[in-house]
């Protein structure tokens, strides 16, 4: 069911989550040696190159060591081109190899860099940064006493990222608040739980995916048999890919493959040979064709975008939400000499019907925001039923058990459309999904 295809000088692919991370930290990732040699050097660049180093060599208000000249230019080469290319220390990228293991420090932050300020992608489920309610599309324009404005996006999650248990204040704007507010959040060591499940009501079950790990398409089908045991076998089920940052791309193709029987699942494009690849589905459906719902927002990127991409072109599945990130390009790992690396833009993915999602993103089947409900007040004249009037004629099915199973029914169905309005929404839908399959 799992199995993936791969090719000659892709090595190994790699997902990135840090305490606080890039924007250029998620996605489609691969590593391998770069063989491109350029054709010609521009020499008359390179001149240039050369007198301006020397004039700040020479004329700079203070000395600046060769090593530090020379890596920020390397460094402005990288973010010259597009957000997510990038040079990586030695520490950093180790930091890149940890991050698949779903541990790491920090705030739980998922970021990019827009305008010169610091852009929530996501927060990460269960965080100090969940928790204190930062939001997909917050900007952050101060650390503490610190304008984000002039730093370097590392720079600022450099100050972003810190012990266990200190304490850092974020200055955040927010669309729809009419000033910046500050938001306090204590750090705390990062345990990412990839994949997690409950069942909604009998037959009916959820599963939430946080981030793309090297062991999530593993652990959802280790979740899904857990559900099918608990419940008898599933009727339908609800996939949650919100605020789902991205990963690697294996957990995205293995997840994709659970649910499809055949066809192609995602396929890459970049000018080297290397860069072009197609990952199909292999046999087995672990849902066995029972209806499936995939819930997405703005926070829903790369890996999630794959998934979400490749369910919908193949009818398998009805997408629900808002517009997706828009993040459909690869990222390939070039080590260098002394444990350095470049992270490098190579490709583009594709959906299988060859849609794009690059700056566009997976527009879902149906519009659906999310809204916050309140329970209306019981104060609230309710309208009366035959069943409440007194002397009336019993009916064939009535007696106390089975009204008190209806209220408590209701109960969880209000419960739930309150704490989630857009689950609640999702778990209607695929109950009118599972009546119309067994009627036809």
């Amino acid at each position: 069911m799992m199995r993936m295809q791969t090719r000659a000088g892709i090595g190994l692919l790699l997902g990135v989550i840090l305490g606080v991370t890039l924007s250029l930290s998620f996605g489609v990732m691969a590593e391998r040696q770069d063989a491109a040699v350029p054709e010609a050097l521009p020499l008359e660049d390179l001149r240039t190159f050369t007198d301006v180093y020397m004039r700040i060599k020479r004329n700079y208000v203070e000395e600046v060591e060769d090593s530090e000249l020379l890596e920020n230019a390397i460094r402005g080469m990288l973010n010259g081109l597009d957000p997510h290319s990038t040079y990586l220390t030695p520490d950093e990228f180790s930091e890149l190899r940890i991050g698949t293991q779903g541990e790491f420090g920090g705030l739980g932050l998922e970021v990019g860099m827009e305008d010169g300020f610091v852009k929530v992608i996501a927060p990460i489920d269960d965080t100090p940064a969940s928790r204190a309610g930062i939001q997909a599309g917050d900007l952050i324009i101060r650390l503490d006493d610190t304008p984000v404005k002039g730093l370097s996006l590392q720079e600022a999650v450099n100050r972003m990222r810190g012990p266990e248990g200190s304490k850092i204040t974020l200055t955040i704007m927010r669309e729809g608040e009419d000033a910046p507010f500050e938001v306090e959040i204590t750090r705390d060591i990062i345990r990412v739980r990839s994949v997690r499940s409950e069942m909604l009501e009998p037959g009916f079950g959820y599963l939430r995916i946080t981030t793309f790990q090297s062991r999530t398409a593993q652990m959802l089908v280790e979740e899904l048999k857990a559900l099918q045991k608990e419940s008898g076998g599933l009727k339908g089920l609800v996939l949650d890919l919100r605020n789902n940052p991205g990963g690697v791309l294996n957990g995205a193709v293995g997840v994709s493959d659970a649910f499809l029987k055949e066809g192609l699942i995602v396929y890459t494009e970049g000018r080297v040979d290397e860069a072009k690849l197609r990952y199909s589905a292999s046999p087995g459906d672990l849902l066995d064709g029972a209806p499936l719902v995939v819930l997405v927002n703005k926070g829903s990127a790369s890996a999630s975008e794959i998934v979400a991409g490749a369910l919908q072109d193949h009818e398998r599945a009805i997408i629900i939400g808002t517009s997706t990130f828009g993040k459909g390009s690869v990222q390939t790992i070039l080590p260098l000499e002394g444990g350095k690396a470049l992270k490098l833009t190579t490709a583009r993915y594709y959906t299988p019907s060859g849609r794009s999602i690059q700056a566009d993103g997976i527009q879902p089947d149906i519009q659906l925001e999310q809204v916050n409900l309140a329970k209306a007040e019981d104060t609230v004249l309710q309208p009366v039923t035959e069943s409440q009037l007194e002397g009336h004629l019993p009916g064939a099915n009535e007696d106390a058990g089975d009204a008190s199973d209806e209220e408590d029914k209701e109960d969880k169905a209000a419960s739930l459309a309150v704490r989630d309005y857009q689950l609640y929404e999702a778990l209607n839908l695929l109950k009118g999904l599972t009546i119309l399959q067994a009627r036809r």
